[in-house]
């Protein structure tokens, strides 16, 4: 059996999956003293910096009135979800234990899978769903108290 990994989009899952570790245990330990709202106001002020600084200097900006207004629609709810997130895994961070938010806020990979099929008419193949049903079924492990 040969294993082929296209470099692309798998180099940048795996680089976001390495930074959104180190989000959960940076926030848990920045959370300390301080409001969870708050802490998602200073995250995402810091983001917009960080963004506007890397879009500048590679010369991708482009006014965002040009673009057309199916995207700039579909940008901003996809915005206002993910504001919707980072509220909750922050709130999550305050109150439990970082080894157990994230892997349930992974529930979202099965979450999309559905999605996916739903609204963009994917077709997982068998194996693809077996390892997503292997993650649905790691997070209710999580959640069954002892």
């Amino acid at each position: 059996m040969t294993v082929t990994i296209e470099p692309n989009w798998f180099f940048w899952a795996i680089l976001s999956a390495c930074f959104a570790a180190l989000t959960a245990i940076l926030a848990k330990v920045g959370l300390e003293g301080v409001d969870s709202d708050l802490a998602t106001l200073i995250r995402t002020g810091v983001i917009i910096v960080v963004l506007a600084t890397f879009v500048s200097f590679t010369g991708k900006w482009k006014s965002p009135f040009a673009l057309s207004s199916h995207t700039l629609i579909f940008l901003a709810l996809s915005g206002l979800a993910t504001g919707a997130s980072w509220v909750c895994y922050f709130r999550a961070l305050k109150v439990g234990e970082a080894s157990k938010v994230a892997p349930v806020d992974k529930l979202s990979v099965l979450l999309v899978a559905l999605f996916a099929v739903v609204f963009l008419h994917e077709r997982p193949l068998l194996r693809d769903w077996i390892a997503i049903l292997m993650i649905g079924a790691g997070v209710l492990v999580l959640a069954v108290k002892r």
